[in-house]
């Protein structure tokens, strides 16, 4: 392009006095029209890599994405193309997108960079776990692939990182012998693949994060399950009063308590309505560990149990039957049961029981003001097929009372580290009892004493069920 000449003035002192002409200015406006130029170039740059950046905001597939990193590393470096190759989790190397700007030319870089992959994955280590090849495997990778495309094309790579990890290159090459990467090309190359990181990794968060959500409903559906098969309230059994709570450290826990009627007829009474035996069962148990496996193994110990009860068995029995039948499947999860397990006859006020290793119940007996531990010898339930169990009876007056409680009380720890221990839940519960507490009363209270001791702000670690159970200083004794 020519500039027109600038007009000069006659009255130029040059002119008049005969002196020489002035100098030739066509190289001002070709500085200018170089700067124009430069100028529209950086314009185009900057445009392009606003749209790169778009859509790295905008679009939720990360495959339209890669679509555009070939393309946009040789639009802003005035390269004839661009390839990006991505490493696979089990060690492959694979090329996912390819740029030309000669199509007819296309299909033979295309075989050339595949061939130069499939040499380099085959020449990889074959252990499956590495995410991203060492840094002399990426080097011959370079070197492959500048022998697969020729020594006549001009080529630049550059390492997609993410989290410090190499997880493929980009190259963008030229075919013109006269081009050059110039330091600034180079910088625009790496900016596309660091914009390229990004969208990979964004794409990897969502994919996690997709995962987490589904893992949360599902907790929810396991919450909201494990919360119908606990005893939505306390059964009305004459002459004793019943609070109970379970509070769960996660979202599902593995503490059990239950009432089971003893017989059929008080599960479906018979016409005259009424309850011959008069028995009930009041169980507490633990699975050890938290969250869903503890959760399905507490559904199906409580399948088990309600069946078991029904057939009339000494508590002793009914701990032993339950020992054999969930054996292989607890010694197949490594997973244990405590559980405590009681029949109480409203008829005599007896308490009969049974204990596989959990913590014993108090009793505080209202005559003395004394506390006694119910316990008998047997272990946790899936830990010794042979284990043998033993039966006990507690005599119960008016005004007794007993607590079933799981180690999620006497395991709470404080902030020094110092457990609530099973003491200072006997003197927190002499001391209600002392008080002539209600059943919910005492739960309140026991509950509220262990989270002072934690710390108002902390939860506890372990989940934590008790049951208060009192006979009524006034309960009429069934005929």
């Amino acid at each position: 392009m020519t500039a027109a000449p600038i007009p000069r003035q006659p009255s130029q002192p040059s002119e008049r006095s005969g002196g020489t002409a002035s100098p030739d200015i066509t190289p001002v406006f070709a500085l200018k029209e170089l700067v124009a130029r430069l100028h529209r170039e950086q314009n185009k740059i900057q445009d392009l890599l606003s749209s790169l950046g778009f859509a790295l905001r905008s679009f939720n597939n990360l495959n339209q994405f890669l679509e555009l990193t070939p393309l946009i590393a040789s639009r802003v470096t005035d390269a004839d193309g661009g390839a990006l190759v991505l490493f696979k989790p089990n060690g492959q190397m694979r090329l996912e997108r390819l740029h030309c700007q000669d199509t007819n030319q296309c299909q033979d870089i295309r075989k050339a960079l595949e061939a130069a992959t499939r040499q380099m994955t085959a020449s990889a280590p074959t252990s499956g776990k590495t995410v991203a090849p060492a840094q002399s495997l990426t080097t011959a990778l370079d070197h492959q692939v500048s022998q697969s495309l020729g020594a006549n094309v001009q080529l630049f790579g550059t390492a997609i990182l993410v989290k410090n990890a190499e997880r493929g290159r980009l190259y963008v090459f030229s075919r013109d012998s006269e081009y050059s990467w110039t330091e600034t090309r180079q910088k625009l190359v790496r900016l596309v693949a660091d914009q390229t990181a990004v969208a990979i990794e964004n794409d990897e968060l969502t994919v996690e994060l997709r995962k987490k959500e589904r893992l949360d409903r599902e907790l929810e559906i396991g919450a909201e399950i494990q919360l119908q098969l606990l005893p939505r309230s306390c059964p009305n059994i004459e002459g004793i009063e019943l609070a109970a709570r379970c509070q769960t450290a996660s979202r599902v826990g593995g503490d059990y308590y239950d009432f089971i009627p003893t017989n059929y007829d008080q599960i479906r009474p018979r016409k005259t309505g009424r309850n011959e035996a008069g028995r009930w069962s009041l169980t507490i148990g633990d699975v050890m560990g938290k969250g869903v496996p503890a959760g399905l193994i507490m559904t199906m110990l409580r399948g088990m149990l309600r069946a078991e009860v029904l057939n009339g068995h000494s508590p002793a029995q009914i701990l032993q039957h339950l020992n054999h039948v969930m054996y292989s499947d607890l010694e197949n999860s490594n997973r244990f049961v405590t559980l405590f397990y009681s029949e109480y006859d409203v008829t005599t006020r007896t308490l009969s029981y049974s204990n596989a290793a959990h913590n014993p119940p108090l009793l505080w007996q209202a005559a003395t003001g004394s506390i006694k531990r119910l316990d008998t010898l047997g272990m946790l339930i899936g830990l010794d097929m042979d284990t043998q169990y033993h039966d006990a009876q507690v005599q119960l007056h008016p005004g007794d009372t007993i607590i079933y409680y799981t180690d999620g009380f006497t395991d709470a720890a404080n902030q020094g580290g110092d457990r609530f221990d099973e003491e200072n839940l006997t003197r927190v519960f002499d001391w209600a009892c002392q008080n002539h507490y209600t059943p919910q009363q005492i739960q309140d209270h026991l509950f509220e004493q262990v989270q002072q001791f934690v710390g108002a702000d902390h939860r506890t670690d372990d989940d934590m069920t008790l049951i208060v159970m009192q006979i009524k200083p006034d309960g009429a004794i069934a005929n």
